[in-house]
């Protein structure tokens, strides 16, 4: 079992949280983490990046002068990539960079990142992270108390909007709700700040997903 400190408000340690290696894969599998990434990478680019190829271009396809006696270098059409106006070489198309990756090696992925991040000490549970109001001085307050110094993601609760508020204008802050973590966030940023009931709930959450097999989306 590994043990992870678990903070109050104010940054001071209250108890600590025991979570089973085991159910995060045991150890940390580098090459699954580097193939998870990639996915998760490639799936934000759009594909969209084109060029004019010489076949797009308007323009006739007769040489511009005959070949021999001129004294010049030979040339072709206009539509050369050779000259200013003409098509691109080997000109970029419109596609899909998408990858996939089975559900439950995604989600393994995602604890194994966690794994990673508890044994290199990168992981702030807080037993509360709840506001009476918004209040960002506060909220930055407690990240320098844990040991924050870095750039953090910050695990929520679709409905702690004071949290939400309080953490927006921090810079080199990142928000995500606890259910949708995955590997790509959890590696993006140096740290993570969770509450305690929604991190139990989401390794809860992964566990039975995993035991029965069920299909998450990508």
């Amino acid at each position: 079992m590994i043990e992870i400190p678990v903070y109050n408000l104010d940054g001071k340690q209250t108890e600590t949280l025991q979570v089973d290696e085991q159910s995060l894969g045991g150890e940390v599998r580098p090459a699954l983490l580097k193939q998870a990434y990639v996915m998760y990478h490639a799936n934000k680019r759009q594909g969209s990046a084109a060029n004019r190829s010489r076949g797009m271009k308007a323009g006739s396809t007769k040489k511009l002068y005959r070949q021999k006696g001129t004294g010049n270098a030979r040339m072709g059409t206009r539509r050369t990539n050779l000259r200013r106006g003409g098509g691109v070489a080997f000109a970029k198309a419109p596609r899909s960079h998408r990858m996939k990756m089975p559900a439950q090696m995604r989600r393994l992925a995602a604890r194994n990142a966690f794994l990673a991040k508890i044994v290199d000490d990168e992981v702030k549970v807080i037993d509360g992270l709840k506001f009476d109001q918004p209040k960002t001085k506060q909220f930055a307050n407690l990240m320098k108390t844990v040991g924050i110094n870095r750039t953090c993601l910050v695990a929520l609760e679709a409905d702690n909007t004071n949290a939400q508020l309080s953490a927006r204008n921090i810079s080199d802050v990142e928000m995500i709700r606890t259910d949708q973590l995955n590997a790509y966030d959890l590696l993006s940023r140096r740290f993570l700040l969770v509450d305690k009931t929604s991190l139990q709930g989401w390794l809860d959450g992964t566990a039975a997903k995993s035991d029965n097999g069920q299909e998450e989306a990508a």
